[in-house]
C-alpha cells in the first residue's frame, strides 16, 4: 500500500508540473496587455515600465517560466505588483483565502453525506416502494435546482423571512455563517451521492456474503451497516473524493452569492485583472489539492475494503 501511494504521488506531481507549465503558456497566449489592464491605457509610461519589470514581462518567456518555477521552489509563488509600497506574496494571498474555501467545502461535504447516505440506504432497502420514490424525488430535485436559484431562495426564506441564519451582509464567524452556503453547495452533491449509494447498495445486497450473514441470523442493522454498506462505499468514496476536489475550485458561485472570500473568488478576480502570478499560483494550489484528495481517497479505499489494502 505504501509503495502504491508513493508511485501515485510521484505520478501526480508530474501531472501537476505539466498543468503548471500548460497554464503558464495559456495565460501568456491570451491577447491583450496585462499592464494596460491593471493601470489603464492612459497611465504614465514610467509606471507601465515599472509594472512590466515587476511582472517580469520585459524578459523572454523561458526566463519568465524559470523565475516562476523558482518562486514555486522558494514557496512564495511570486510577489504581487499592485501596491509597490505594500507588496504581498501570492502564497500569502492564497493562505488568506484557502481556509474559507476549505471550511466551506468540508461543511458542504458533511451536509451532502449526512443527507445522501440515509436517503440512499432507505431507498436501497425498500426498492420500488413509496420510500424509494420519495428518496429518488429528493435526489432528482437536488440535481435539477440550479445553484444560482437555490442560493437566493435560501436567503429569502431563512435570512429575510425566518431570520434563522446570517446573510451576506452579516460578518458571522463560526458555523452559523456556513449553514446556508453549505446547503447551497452540498445539495447537488447530495443528490449524486444518494443515487450512487442506492445503486451500489442494491448491487452489494445480492452478493453471497450478505446472504450468508443473513442466514447466520445476524440483526438486519448489522448486515446492512457492517457487511453491505461498508463494501458499497467504494464507488461512493470515489465520487465524494472527486467532487470534494472540485468543490475547492468550483465554489465561485456560492462565494459570490453569499459574499464570502475564497480561492474561487481570488482566481476569478485574478483572471479579470490578468494577474498572471495569482492565476498561476491559485491553479497550482488547486492542482495540488486534487492530488492530496486523490491520495486520501486511495487510503479510504483500503479502510473501507480490506481486500484492496491487502492487494
Amino acid at each position: 500500500m505504501r509503495r502504491f501511494l508513493l508511485r501515485r504521488l510521484a505520478t501526480s506531481l508530474l501531472a501537476v508540473l505539466g498543468v503548471v507549465v500548460l497554464v503558464f503558456l495559456l495565460v501568456h497566449l491570451i491577447p491583450g496587455d496585462p499592464v494596460d489592464n491593471m493601470l489603464g491605457e492612459g497611465a504614465d509610461a514610467r509606471d507601465k515600465a515599472a509594472l512590466r519589470a515587476c511582472l517580469d514581462l520585459d524578459r523572454p518567456l523561458p526566463v519568465q517560466l524559470g523565475r516562476f518555477l523558482g518562486h514555486i521552489a522558494d514557496g512564495t509563488l511570486g510577489t504581487t505588483c499592485h501596491d509597490p509600497l505594500h507588496p504581498k506574496t501570492v502564497a500569502r494571498l492564497i493562505g488568506e483565502a484557502l481556509p474559507y474555501t476549505v471550511s466551506l467545502a468540508a461543511s458542504a461535504m458533511v451536509v451532502a453525506l449526512l443527507l445522501a447516505l440515509p436517503l440512499g440506504v432507505m431507498a436501497a432497502l425498500r426498492p420500488r416502494s413509496k420510500l424509494d420514490a420519495a428518496a429518488s424525488g429528493v435526489a432528482l430535485a437536488g440535481l435539477s435546482i440550479p445553484s444560482m436559484l437555490l442560493g437566493p431562495l435560501l436567503l429569502f426564506l431563512f435570512y429575510l423571512k425566518l431570520q434563522w441564519f446570517p446573510g451576506p451582509a452579516d460578518d458571522a464567524p463560526g458555523l452559523a455563517g456556513l449553514v446556508l452556503p453549505s446547503i447551497m453547495l452540498g445539495t447537488h452533491l447530495m443528490a449524486m451521492l444518494a443515487r450512487m449509494t442506492r445503486s451500489s447498495l442494491l448491487e452489494v445486497t445480492g452478493e453471497d456474503y450478505v446472504r450468508t450473514a443473513r442466514a447466520k441470523g445476524l440483526p438486519p442493522s448489522i448486515v446492512v451497516v457492517k457487511h453491505a454498506l461498508r463494501n458499497a462505499l467504494v464507488p461512493v468514496i470515489t465520487v465524494a473524493g472527486i467532487q470534494f476536489g472540485s468543490l475547492l475550485a468550483g465554489a465561485v458561485v456560492t462565494e459570490k452569492v453569499f459574499a464570502r472570500p475564497g480561492l474561487g473568488t481570488l482566481l476569478l478576480e485574478a483572471i479579470s485583472q490578468r494577474d498572471y502570478r495569482v492565476v498561476q499560483g491559485t491553479t497550482l494550489t488547486i492542482a495540488v489539492s486534487y492530488v492530496l484528495v486523490n491520495l486520501l481517497v486511495d487510503v479510504a479505499y483500503g479502510m473501507a475494503d480490506p481486500r484492496i489494502r491487502l492487494s
